[in-house]
């Protein structure tokens, strides 16, 4: 029975009945050991009547295994999988090691187990109960985690239950938590009464409440190490009582009071991961220790066993018992636990139990090792993999190999998200080896590290000295290596190391498969960015353009969609990323989805494709939320931000105060200094009632792509500010682009620049030639500014008449766009002009939010729920969800009435 603890019941009574509601969330509760959070789990399960309970628990010598504790938890819902799509319910079976083939996503594994909880779901509502979570294995932790934060019309709760102070932290990472203190002094009082069997006075009473600070777990314990004077009165109590300490030493007095044999028994099954009872039996046995030691350990209440099952009475039992025991003992017991392991589902924990049965080093279990990361890998499970290499670097006896592991185990952290720890475990294996091969792919991770988290500079440093060095033992990998490190220079992060990255570039050759002509085109092309001659750039940059969409390597075309960006050709910076978008959906790539849809963003946003755009951007906002990857939202943050400028949304300043969050506390390394010019741009516009202020933003832009995105507000801003000798350099710069690129829309800029810097006719000369460059471009939010500054012209010229078409072409591409401040500055200039402009009714898709936007689209496409839902890393019943409120808030009744909308 729980005593007290009214209002942590409340809270998980609220999680529970949100549940009932189809409003699934999770709660996650925090307290030191023995508090009393697993007593609040079990009351949550006698509590949670009609609901599917799924259990599972974090273990310590666990934890290497990848989705192991994921595959106890949902493994009485797997029947449902086969409603999964096939690719998650492949991506299930593989991550719990029931089927070989190719590698998985992590992130599909992610979508897989939310898409089976909302099946689970779908029969009644579930309860999903993880205890331990600070000894999750990592791969089923980012798993949950990932599920968690993504719950909404489920019928799911997951209750998470964490240890604070110990060796690992579980963080929620922004998940409802609770912390679990002391009992109060009622509570207290009924509970030690209840274990003690005899009176307990009223000052032992609230002795043992301070001293134990309401531990829950000591308040039960104490009763069986004091004597029943003692608890009477009659006697002192001890000078140190024991609390969370003193309780595992309670514990481990209690195992030594056992026979010898029963104590094997034990310390086997504090040493064992798997829970069987015939596991733990066949390797005590093999100890020496019988059924009556099992019979001892039993009675002694500090083991139970359930069926085919056994679990230790509390986790600091296993703590006490394993800790308490010498090197060697413990060396025994996972050497007989490996050799009672032989069926081929137990490969992996197997693997560890060697590894943790051996100080020197062996050749045998370093194989073992190898190939359980390899399955782990396979599975998506990067951090078991990186563990296991590890590990294994440990045990190997030679060098060479040892650097190659290491190699792969920084690799791993790398996919985990682990950066500190992939930069450490590749300058480990650097020292090893002397393969220049095998150091280029070191110095590639170590740079990769850098740029991402570091600095980007010394990223591309480390780049080109890779590239120089392997180029004698493999040319064609150090091109590669030689273009990535260009494109990072052509963002402004050449370091001026003195190597000239067309070195390593061919000739152009036909005869040369589609990939490697690309690849030899994006490095000449880069190269000559860099050195800041674009009129050569553009043409072998266009020429790489022309490869294939079959051609699905991502890094490539990644970077196509790069080299289209610095080119300003819209267009292709669409089709770039459109086709990365397409590849990562359909592969559950969760992180490159976000780098698809966020880069992708340069051409939305220049293209006016605003709705769409930010329908895009909160996806990725919100898929780097449900990774905990705070880094990961810096760009989506900066492009909404500019965007709420620009419309003049009311969450302008909360999207600023985030992003300023995350630029000042997560280093990014290349993208740092697009963060902040988003900052600057979106400050700017935000500013352009006060010109002074206004310009002193912009003109901070220091990127030339972003200053190029944000030039028209750079040049109103100086024009207003009286700056003309800005505007002027601005200009140059721009007419310098177009005439490299022949861009239509930066001769269009051009054209309007020297308008209004100019008067009378020459003015209008410029602006219709703005118009006419225009009319080439697919940039509508520039031409809108066009037609509203030469309407503004005209006006003040007293040619109302002519003015007032402009300024209706203007308020129609405004509106259309959503952008309230310019669209009220239109009507204003039409109603200065004698014409009165009737506000048009908002636009019902306006009303939808990004996500309901982004089920709309799919839909629209002819997608169904579950394919959207794939899409989308959310179940089919919140997709559900979404697209009845599409229904309601656009008027339309049928599939068939959404995909004739225009829906941006």
């Amino acid at each position: 029975m729980l005593h007290g603890r009214t209002s942590e019941r409340a809270a998980v009574t609220t999680l529970i009945d949100e549940a009932w509601a189809s409003r699934g969330g999770a709660l996650v509760l925090h307290g030191q050991p023995g508090v009393g959070k697993s007593a609040l789990l079990a009351d949550a399960v006698a509590r949670a009547e009609g609901m599917q309970v799924l259990r599972t628990q974090g273990i310590e010598s666990e934890s290497p295994l990848a989705f192991a504790a994921l595959h106890r938890l949902l493994r009485p819902a797997l029947r449902h999988a086969g409603r999964l799509p096939a690719p998650q319910a492949r991506a299930l079976r593989v991550a719990f090691g029931e089927e070989e083939g190719p590698d998985v996503d992590r992130f599909l594994v992610c979508l897989a187990a939310l898409s089976l909880l909302a099946e689970a779901a779908e029969h009644g509502p579930v309860l999903g109960v993880i205890d331990d979570a600070h000894w999750l294995d990592d791969a089923s932790a980012a798993v949950l985690l990932f599920t968690a934060r993504r719950l909404q019309a489920e019928r799911v709760a997951l209750l998470f239950a964490a240890r604070d102070g110990d060796v690992r932290r579980f963080d929620g990472g922004g998940l409802p938590e609770l912390v679990i203190g002391g009992l109060d002094r009622d509570a207290a009082r009924t509970l030690l009464a209840e274990r003690a069997g005899v009176p307990v006075a009223a000052e032992v009473c609230d002795r043992l409440l301070a001293d134990t600070g309401g531990n829950a777990l000591a308040l039960i314990e104490l009763p069986g190490v004091l004597s029943a004077a003692q608890l009477a009165g009659e006697v002192p109590l001890p000078a140190q009582l024991p609390v969370t300490e003193g309780v595992e030493r309670a514990f481990l007095d209690r195992a030594r009071r056992l026979p010898e044999a029963a104590q094997t028994l034990l310390l086997v099954a504090a040493a064992d991961d798997s829970g069987r009872l015939a596991t733990v039996r066949q390797a005590a046995a093999a100890l020496g220790a019988d059924e009556r030691a099992l019979d001892a350990v039993e009675r002694s209440g500090l083991l139970r066993v359930r069926g085919a099952e056994l679990e230790l009475w509390h986790p600091l039992v296993r703590s006490a018992v394993y800790n308490a025991a010498t090197s060697a003992e413990r060396r025994r017991a996972h050497r007989a636990l490996a050799e009672a392991m032989t069926g081929p589902q137990d490969a992996d924990r197997r693997a560890w139990h060697h590894a943790a049965a051996v100080e020197e080093p062996d050749e045998v279990v370093v194989g073992e090792l190898e190939r359980a990361a390899e399955r782990a890998r396979r599975r998506g499970g990067h951090e078991a993999a990186c563990a296991a290499l590890e590990r294994a670097a440990e045990l190997t006896p030679h060098e060479e190999p040892r650097a190659r592991m290491l190699q792969a185990a920084a690799t791993s952290a790398w996919l985990a998200g682990q950066p500190a720890r992939a930069r450490a475990l590749a300058d480990a294996a650097r020292p090893c080896t002397a393969d220049p091969v095998l150091l280029s792919d070191i110095d590639r991770l170590r740079a990769r590290v850098e740029w991402n988290t570091g600095s980007a500079r010394l990223g591309h440093r480390m780049m080109m000295q890779a590239a120089r060095e392997v180029a004698a033992a493999d040319l064609g990998r150090a091109r590669e290596i030689a273009m990535l490190a260009t494109a990072l220079a052509s963002f402004g992060a050449d370091s001026g190391v003195d190597i000239d990255p067309e070195e390593f570039a061919g000739p152009y050759r036909e005869e040369d498969p589609p990939l490697a002509r690309c690849l030899n085109d994006l490095l000449v092309g880069f190269a000559y960015l860099v050195r800041g001659d674009r009129a050569r750039a553009a043409p072998v940059l266009r020429r790489a353009f022309t490869v294939p969409d079959s051609v699905s390597d991502t890094d490539l075309r990644s970077n196509l969609g790069i080299a289209a960006i610095h080119l300003g050709d819209d267009a292709e910076v669409l089709r770039h990323h459109g086709l990365l978008l397409a590849h990562a959906r359909d592969t559950g790539a969760a992180v490159l989805v976000l780098y698809a849809l966020t880069r992708g963003a340069f051409g939305e946003i220049a293209t006016g494709r605003w709705s769409s755009a930010w329908a895009g951007l909160s996806e990725a906002l919100n898929l780097a939320r449900g990774m905990d990857r705070p880094g990961l939202t810096g760009m989506p943050l900066g492009w909404l931000t500019v965007l709420a400028a620009h419309r003049g949304e009311d969450d302008y300043e909360t999207l600023l105060a985030e992003l300023t969050q995350v630029a000042s506390a997560h280093s990014t390394g290349i993208g740092d200094v697009l963060i902040r010019d988003a900052i600057h741009w979106a400050k700017g516009v935000h500013a352009a009632a006060h010109p002074a202020s206004a310009f002193h933003h912009l003109e901070q832009i220091a990127n030339p792509v972003m200053s190029r995105l944000a030039a028209l507000d750079r040049l109103e801003a100086a024009c207003h500010d009286d700056r003309r000798d800005a505007a002027e350099t601005w200009i140059a710069e721009l007419d310098a682009f177009a005439e490299a690129t022949g861009a239509a829309w930066a001769l269009a800029l051009v054209a309007h620049g020297r308008a209004v810097l100019a008067d009378g006719d020459a003015a209008r000369g410029h602006f219709e030639q703005a118009l006419r460059h225009h009319a080439r471009s697919a940039r509508r939010f520039d031409r809108a500014r066009t037609e509203l500054a030469y309407g503004e012209f005209l006006r003040r010229a007293r040619r109302r008449v002519d003015a007032r078409t402009h300024l209706r072409a203007a308020l129609e591409i405004f509106e259309d766009l959503g952008t309230r401040p310019w669209a009220e500055r239109a009507r204003q200039e039409l109603r200065a002009s004698g014409e009165t402009a009737r506000r048009r009714d908002p636009s019902t898709v306006q009303d939808l939010t990004p996500q309901e936007l982004q089920v709309a689209r799919f839909v629209g496409q002819g997608l169904s729920n579950r394919e959207v839902a794939a899409q989308m890393f959310l179940s089919p019943r919140t997709i559900d969800f979404h697209l009845r409120n599409v229904f309601a808030k656009l008027g339309v009744a049928s599939r068939a009435e959404l995909a004739r909308l225009s829906l941006g």
